[in-house]
């Protein structure tokens, strides 16, 4: 079967939900990986993206999956960084990736390491840099990352537009937000993103909670806000995990009804890769969501 570009899936009229994996930090646990590719697929996404570890530390892992997500017969969005990466260090793992079939990427500059030097980064310092090099490289469709809240690292959220500015500038097809729990966040996001000239289409992007500590800490480090009927419910169930896990899924479901109804056709999963949560957003959604 050849693979689609996400963009053309963005672009059909249809309500598209997709989902995210992440590869073994060793190489002992990728069958456990490539089982759950499986499994998720059973619940059939529209695509699967694929998180690339930190400098491309589980490459060869995040290739084997991006692999695996194409032959179960669907798209593989595979995450590409540039931090600590050199060009032709990029230009081999995309050459990999064309391979196994994939036609879209997320480039993203990746995080950086609080003791890294400047000369350390890489071969771009910017994600926008990324995405005009994998541009180069190949028939790809791009994407690229979007902060509702702003990024962490912006200052300001003007600041943050004029960021995404420059990878719509940089040829990026497509855009995926990072987590938030209040919807009307991005509804406020997109009427600055309009006024800013910005209109590539916006996936927006939700966390199911099932661990509460978890969620919090991820939370502070990506300056994402709890509204308070999320903190509530995080804290009512924080001690009863099964619990927790059935109202993050309600939750969760309840945030995509409300963005379907208000015009977002393609909603972004975080599944943490555990299964058995996409499935139950999707048993949730099951007359909703075209299949």
């Amino acid at each position: 079967m050849t693979s689609e570009k996400i963009i053309d899936i963005l672009k059909n009229g249809k309500i598209h939900l997709s989902c995210e994996l992440f590869p073994p930090k060793q190489g002992a646990e990728l069958q456990n990986s490539l089982e759950i590719v499986n499994k998720i697929a059973a619940s059939t996404p529209s695509y699967m993206s694929v998180t690339y570890g930190a400098g491309g530390s589980t490459v060869g892992y995040s290739a084997a999956l991006a692999k695996k997500v194409e032959d179960n017969g669907m798209p593989a969005l595979a995450h590409l960084t540039c931090v600590k990466a050199d060009e032709a260090k990029l230009a081999e793992v995309l050459g990999q990736l064309q391979g196994f079939g994939v036609k879209n990427i997320l480039a993203l500059r990746g995080d950086i390491p609080a003791d890294m030097q400047g000369e350390e980064i890489g071969s771009f310092a910017h994600a926008s840099e990324l995405m005009r090099f994998v541009k180069q490289q190949g028939d790809f469709c791009v994407g690229g990352a979007a902060y509702p809240e702003g990024h962490p690292e912006s200052g300001s959220l003007e600041k943050d537009i004029e960021n995404t500015k420059y990878k719509v500038d940089a040829g990026v097809d497509f855009l995926v937000t990072q987590m938030f729990f209040d919807n009307t966040i991005l509804y406020n996001y997109m009427f600055r993103l309009l006024r800013a000239g910005i209109n590539v289409p916006v996936v927006p992007g939700i966390m199911p909670v099932t661990n509460a500590k978890q969620i919090i800490r991820i939370c502070q480090l990506s300056g994402t806000k709890l509204p308070p009927q999320f903190r509530a419910m995080v804290e009512k169930f924080a001690d009863k995990p099964e619990a927790l896990k059935q109202a993050g899924i309600a939750y969760a479901t309840g945030q995509i009804i409300d963005l379907i109804a208000n015009g977002f056709d393609n909603v972004h999963i975080y599944t943490m890769n555990k299964p058995e949560i996409f499935a139950g957003i999707m048993n949730n959604l099951g007359e909703i969501v075209d299949k």
